[in-house]
């Protein structure tokens, strides 16, 4: 299969094969979680979730050579899977336990998914989260009827008050991840996937926890078990990575990928993830945050930081995944507007199609109109301009100007710098971008 190109009849699966073989696969090593759970699981939660659609991502696919499947969690009612997980454990607590209430701590889409379920189960629901969440979470987790306790600067902050609180009224402890019917739940999303592209040979799962890759290696291995699973963390955050390689447990930082930005992978699925996840990448914040943009401008979808790191460690090592079918849970949709538009106007700068530069002019009438309209000829758009004339180093009959252009892309940089320079101006460029350090015989 050459490059980039795949058979029309490409499908979207028809169901199992070798799950018998699995399954006693599963028996002998003894895993802490049975496929039958996810499977029961899937019964279980089926009118509390929804049945997310699992698409072809043509346009990212054909740029590696590949076919991508996304698994599209983002559409989910609270925008992840962790409705999943939530619905599932809520669904086999006991009358008393129900009666009593749940608490959990979290500081996005663990809280979001158990207050939702909670309210809908009819069970009272307390969300301990750090003092630093952002407004945005707290009033979407409120409004699921949740009682929300705001403690601490961080997570393990929030961890110990919701222990005490739960140790003070009695309530259940819902785990984001740490427990095997969270496990099975988010493993649903694997037995889905499966049934719609039965053939894959790469799943590829974000791991923070490891409740998600957990269950979808078990469902995954069921459906396929010559199927091989990657994960995928953050450099700041690669727990599972560092005990694979028997490296020191460093992890901290801040990171885009909030979503799996735990300082360590959970016991229950730690013992899954050694059986069955064959490897394990890290992808830096770059990676993440130029694959947040791939998502957006090349499939129209919206993915948070956690949800496109798998996609960046496919985009970090296309070889690897060359001529391969590629399943991507797409974990979560919760991104921040404002950090997604930071992120967009990040990548487009380090792309080189939004670029600074300043250019030194005889502060005379018309100077100005004749540098943008040189501009403007080389195809690029002028979106801001400074003109400089007091707090610069020129000379008193000279001024400077600071002009942001979008380009089309780094060959339009090339053109104008070129035309610039020809009409004897002498410009630089401000921002350290490819297209930069390209042109970097050009600063002055």
């Amino acid at each position: 299969m050459s490059s980039g190109t795949f058979p029309a009849t490409s499908r979207i699966g028809s169901g199992f094969h070798g799950v018998v073989a699995a399954m006693s696969y599963f028996q002998v090593m003894g895993l802490p979680v049975a496929f039958a759970e996810i499977e029961a699981a899937a019964e279980r939660i089926a009118a509390y979730v929804v049945r997310t659609p699992t698409v072809l991502a043509a346009t990212i696919g054909e740029r590696i050579g590949t076919e991508l499947f996304l698994k599209l969690e983002t559409r989910q009612r609270t925008g992840a899977f962790k409705d999943r997980g939530a619905a599932n454990r809520l669904l086999q607590l006991g009358p008393n336990e129900r009666a009593r209430g749940v608490i959990a701590m979290s500081a996005g889409n663990h809280a979001q998914a158990v207050a939702y379920q909670a309210e809908r189960l009819g069970i009272a629901a307390t969300i301990v989260m750090p003092e630093s969440t952002p407004f945005t979470k707290i009033r979407r987790t409120q409004g699921f009827g949740a009682r929300v306790v705001l403690a601490g600067d961080v997570l393990a902050d929030a961890a110990e008050r919701a222990q005490a609180i739960a140790a003070e009224e009695g309530l259940t402890i819902v785990h984001p991840y740490d427990d095997a019917r969270i496990v099975a739940g988010q493993g649903t999303a694997g037995l889905e996937l499966f049934a719609d592209v039965d053939d894959l040979d790469v799943l590829v799962v974000p791991i923070g926890g490891g409740g998600l890759i957990a269950g979808c290696a078990i469902a995954a291995k069921a459906a396929r078990p010559q199927v091989e699973i990657v994960g995928v963390q953050t450099a700041a955050y690669p727990s599972f990575h560092q005990i694979r390689n028997g490296l020191p447990q460093v992890c901290g930082g801040q990171t885009v990928a909030e979503g799996i930005a735990v300082k360590a992978i959970g016991d229950i699925p730690l013992a899954i993830a050694r059986a069955l996840v064959d490897d394990v990448v890290v992808v830096s914040e770059r990676s993440i945050e130029r694959a947040i943009h791939y998502f957006l401008e090349d499939e129209k979808l919206v993915a948070e930081g956690a949800a496109a790191a798998g996609l960046a460690a496919i985009l970090d090592d296309p070889e690897r995944f060359a001529g391969k079918r590629v399943g991507l849970i797409v974990c979560g949709g919760n991104i921040d507007t404002g950090l997604l538009a930071n992120v967009i106007a990040r990548v487009r700068l380090s792309e080189g199609r939004v670029v600074r530069m300043r250019v030194e002019i005889v502060d005379r009438p018309g100077v100005l109109a004749h540098v943008a309209r040189l501009i403007g000829e080389c195809g690029a758009n002028i979106l801001d301009v400074m003109h400089q004339r007091l707090f610069s180093d020129v000379t008193s009959k000279n001024a400077e100007l600071d002009i942001t252009v979008e380009t089309r892309s780094p060959e339009d940089v090339d053109r104008i710098l070129h035309r610039l320079h020809e009409a004897n101006y002498f410009p630089h460029l401000l921002t350290t971008t490819a297209a930069a350090v390209k042109h970097e015989s050009y600063v002055r």
